[in-house]
């Protein structure tokens, strides 16, 4: 496994963008998996995939992420260069803009319907970009976008798994998002809509980030969130802003499912806090769903 730390980025700098070379380089404190991210001075960042199974990311965020700012009246990632593998890292990376603001939590939001509302609007605004030639959701972004049933072995063996809730209900809601196909057009997704990669500034949306699971295909898996974060008010408010009709809902609802219930029974021995967040997800799922049935 390379060791991705402060001397890499610091050598690749160097030696492929040498007037970057007396910039610092730090961590930045909440970095994601798929990628590791370090501050380059203050008003850039540098981007690397973590293992060459997220290579593919980079050319996609290089080509699109550009098209796709300039359409949209929320800040997002943008990439300022490319840089190329060598001897010291064998795949290709990228600079970005750095965008301030501060990861989404409960706290720092000032209204979490207005909140719900501005999320709901970016991905309206994000929908209606012409998708033409966009990259077709599949394994360079795990399926996002793409039909639900890839997961269908792997949502069932996570709920013959769980214990503590009544599996037949589970079933029955993650059945029901199989029933339904996207039957329009592809549109943009991000396919990673999640707090870790929204940015809150002044207590309100200021930009959305990490793209690497861009795609194009049924936009119902950046809705996931309408569960995992949301309440019942604001819950309703991005469904309003979101206006998808009862079927990509059903299949919004299993992603959502799908996603916690994996991250539920990983976390369960292991991590208590994860697990118990996890658990109290997948109630507001089912109650949900019993609310509207």
């Amino acid at each position: 496994m390379i060791k991705i730390d402060v001397d890499l980025v610091s050598k690749l700098i160097n030696s492929q963008f040498p007037k970057w070379s007396n910039l610092e380089i730090k961590p930045v404190k909440k970095g994601g998996n798929d990628n590791k991210t370090f501050h380059l001075g203050n008003s850039m960042s540098v981007r690397l995939p973590s293992d060459e199974v997220y290579v593919p990311q980079v050319e996609k965020e290089q080509k699109w992420l550009p098209i796709l700012a300039e359409r949209l009246s929320t800040p997002i990632s943008e990439p300022l260069a490319k840089g190329e593998p060598n001897e010291d890292y064998p795949h290709p990376w990228s600079v970005n803009k750095w965008l301030d603001g501060e990861t989404l939590t409960f706290e720092n939001i000032d209204n979490s319907n207005q909140f719900a509302n501005d999320l709901g609007e970016f991905l309206v605004e994000l929908q209606s970009i012409d998708a033409s030639g966009g990259p077709l959701a599949g394994e360079h972004n795990f399926y996002r976008g793409g039909d639900i049933a890839v997961y269908d072995d792997e949502c069932r063996d996570a709920i013959n798994n769980v214990n503590t809730f009544n599996k037949h209900l589970l079933k029955e809601i993650w059945e029901l998002a199989l029933t339904s196909k996207w039957s329009g057009e592809p549109v943009w997704i991000h396919g990673d809509i999640a707090p870790g990669n929204i940015l809150i500034k002044n207590g309100k949306l200021c930009a959305v980030i990490d793209f690497g699971i861009l795609g194009v295909g049924d936009p119902s898996c950046d809705a996931a969130m309408a569960w995992t974060f949301f309440d019942d008010s604001s819950r309703k408010t991005f469904k309003n802003a979101l206006d998808f009709d009862a079927e990509t809902w059903n299949r919004a609802r299993g992603w959502a499912l799908w996603k916690t219930l994996i991250s539920y029974n990983y976390n369960k021995q292991s991590n208590k806090a994860v697990a118990d967040e996890k658990f109290n997800i997948i109630k507001v799922i089912i109650n949900d769903y019993e609310t509207d049935r």
